[in-house]
């Protein structure tokens, strides 16, 4: 079973690959559907990370975040055929170096 400093370095490694695979920005994305379906798997590997975070995890770095990525795990996995492109490029764009700095600090400061 993996710990929480394992998820959180799930989901540095997810948004790593999808910053690498996007730097060629937003009209590479929308027009290339393989890429848009590898962001969404590895949006669903950062969601199901943060879904599995422990319990004390969560009360000692309190943070909306978590569920915000479980919240977007839930409709990338059950809600799919309403998925937008734009919608996903938001997130790339808007979200993952936000959450990047924020797992990154974590992890150098011990966990919390």
């Amino acid at each position: 079973m993996r710990d929480d400093r394992g998820r959180l370095a799930d989901i540095l490694a997810a948004i790593d690959k999808i910053r690498t695979k996007t730097a060629a920005g937003r009209a590479a994305f929308e027009v290339d559907e393989m890429l848009q379906v590898w962001v969404l798997h590895h949006l669903q590997i950062i969601g199901e990370a943060a879904r599995c975070l422990s319990t004390e995890f969560r009360l000692r770095n309190p943070d909306d975040v978590w569920s915000e990525a479980v919240g977007m795990r839930n409709i990338l996995v059950h809600h799919y055929f309403e998925i937008a492109a734009d919608v996903i490029w938001k997130v790339v764009e808007n979200d993952l170096m936000p959450l990047r700095e924020k797992v990154q600090k974590i992890l150098d400061g011990g966990l919390g």
